[in-house]
């Protein structure tokens, strides 16, 4: 079973009452990771409804993923569970992750971390193709967020 933490930060130069209300639209940020499609809010800062589809080796992977948050301090951190299963490759999916902004003088630190588990079909792929997938969906959504956040 393969699974791992992630942990990664960048400093902008926004202040986090700028950043927060970009980091939690998810119709902007829907588009920052290439993998995640078909975003839905059922209820905001609550619960949503996602794709994450990719091909790995010869499987095709597709998984409605389900986002709960489930601790959330506005303005400064949330935390959400995301889970998801792919009924033709046999995959299960776990993601738990946290959000967090912390004020600085020059701006705001972007926290993010968290762990993921992947169950099944795809986890024979090995941990170390799976861990790539997961550091180019952190790159492609700070390399987007620091591009946003830039231009604020």
């Amino acid at each position: 079973m393969p699974s791992a933490s992630f942990e990664r930060s960048i400093q902008v130069g926004a202040p986090a009452e700028v950043c927060w209300p970009v980091l939690t639209d998810v119709d902007r940020i829907a588009g920052w990771v290439s993998l995640i499609s078909g975003v839905v809010e059922l209820e905001h800062l609550s619960s949503y409804e996602a794709v994450l589809a990719d091909r790995f080796g010869m499987f095709n992977l597709k998984a409605d993923l389900s986002v709960k948050v489930v601790e959330l301090e506005e303005g400064h951190r949330i935390r959400f569970h995301a889970e998801g299963r792919d009924r033709h490759v046999n995959t299960h999916i776990n993601v738990e992750a946290e959000l967090r902004l912390d004020p600085t003088d020059d701006g705001t630190l972007i926290h993010v971390s968290g762990e993921y588990k992947v169950l099944g079909t795809v986890a024979t792929m090995g941990a170390s193709t799976i861990q790539k997938k997961a550091e180019m969906i952190l790159e492609e959504f700070f390399g987007a967020a620091e591009r946003s956040l830039a231009t604020l």
